[in-house]
């Protein structure tokens, strides 16, 4: 989509999905997954929370996947925020909200009291566990009951080192193939968006808050779902798996 500020917001979107899947070449998997259980347990037409949502990722699949959704967007990245307004803009299914999501009154911004679905990808790692515990505590809040919350995230199992060794130095050995070939990693892409004319501005208010990247921790999956039944949830458990990855699936 091009505006008239001149900015091509799909070629954006695109660039950042290339990037993204330099990391995680499953990515795509795991919202295949995520947008099945969403249909299989609250239905073809949800209102969904796309949490910390970046550009809008998982809202853009949602509405290819089911186009009676809504959203709602949440992130404080003002320059992945600007991509996904950029995007969507005219789309009345969904509206996005700057707040930080380690504010305990970040609920109060939101347009809904609750929620079928909420939602998140490759985003909560940036927090550590006592902080993602709280705010699990109030995503749990948000869901109605019978309503579910996914977190697709980096969620390392640390009782299992050498499978863990191995798949980090094959997937860093893939990493690094595909980076000769061209690919763009995480800072290429953000030194990319500070020449932009319309993202530059942003991306400088983007490293001041956050800085270069992520201090936060990555517990297992059976820490995710015993927390989020400690919070409200009455099941959870893995729904997807890679070596280094998972999908952990919560419900109301």
């Amino acid at each position: 989509m091009t505006t008239t500020t001149g900015t091509d917001w799909g070629a954006w979107q695109e660039s950042w999905d290339r990037q993204q899947e330099w990391y995680m070449p499953d990515r795509e998997e795991r919202f295949r997954v995520m947008l099945d259980m969403v249909e299989a347990l609250v239905g073809p037409a949800p209102r969904v929370l796309d949490l910390a949502c970046g550009t809008g990722t998982i809202t853009a699949r949602l509405f290819d996947r089911l186009p009676g959704a809504t959203s709602t967007g949440v992130d404080l990245d003002p320059a992945l925020l600007t991509i996904a307004e950029g995007t969507f803009a005219g789309d009345d299914r969904v509206s996005f909200v700057t707040a930080d999501l380690k504010d305990p009154q970040w609920p109060t911004r939101l347009p809904y009291d609750s929620y079928d679905a909420v939602l998140t990808a490759t985003a909560l790692h940036w927090l550590h566990s006592e902080p993602l515990a709280a705010l699990y505590g109030r995503i749990a809040d948000l869901v109605r009951d019978g309503g579910v919350f996914m977190n697709a995230d980096h969620m390392i199992d640390e009782t299992t080192p050498r499978i863990n060794a191995a798949d980090r130095a094959q997937r860093h050995a893939r990493m690094d193939q595909a980076k000769a070939e061209g690919v763009l990693d995480w800072a290429e892409w953000w030194q990319l968006a500070a020449q932009d004319p319309v993202l530059a501005a942003p991306t400088a208010r983007r490293f001041e808050i956050y800085g270069e990247h992520a201090d936060g921790d990555t517990p297992s999956p059976d820490w995710h779902a015993r927390v989020l039944c400690e919070k409200g949830f009455g099941e959870a458990r893995t729904v997807w798996r890679s070596p280094s990855d998972a999908l952990v699936l919560a419900v109301k």
